[in-house]
């Protein structure tokens, strides 16, 4: 666990900032997400190697799963229906927690994002809440850590 602990501190502040960040301007900046995933692939190959081909194929297979999304939601609706950085941070995500991970944690990343809109909508029922964009990047943070954790923590029995 000792080794693993530099990468996860690194893993869980870039994931705060990355949420601060989408909740104040709605974006995913690059400058968070690239040495995310450089470092989630980093962590792999010297932390658990045999989980390396999994973590790289997760970093493709979120990305490409995220961006056919995207596009194909562009080209139908002729407007985004998701920012690209959320496509980015689900490949990012591919690479620390590997493919296997991905589409539970879409799913997950999904229903909390449901579950925090039906509450808003209760509370607020006049407001116009489904009308404005949501931060999908903290609702990806919290499923990665629920989805994920055991893929990045092993602890000695």
């Amino acid at each position: 666990m000792l080794p693993a602990l530099p990468f996860l501190l690194v893993y869980l502040g870039l994931s705060y900032l990355l949420v601060r960040e989408d909740i104040h301007s709605g974006l995913l900046p690059n400058k968070y997400l690239c040495p995310l995933l450089w470092c989630g692939l980093l962590f792999h190959l010297c932390i658990h190697p045999d989980f390396l081909a999994s973590a790289v194929v997760g970093a493709m297979a979120g990305y490409v799963g995220f961006a056919v999304i995207y596009w194909g939601y562009k080209l139908v609706r002729k407007q985004e229906g998701m920012g690209y950085g959320d496509v980015k941070y689900l490949g990012t995500l591919g690479a620390w927690h590997g493919w296997c991970v991905l589409p539970a944690l879409a799913l997950t990343a999904a229903l909390l994002a449901a579950i925090y809109l039906l509450i808003r909508l209760l509370c607020k029922p006049g407001e116009q809440t489904l009308k404005n964009p949501l931060p999908f990047g903290p609702f990806m943070a919290a499923a990665g850590l629920i989805t994920g954790w055991q893929s990045l923590i092993s602890f000695p029995l």
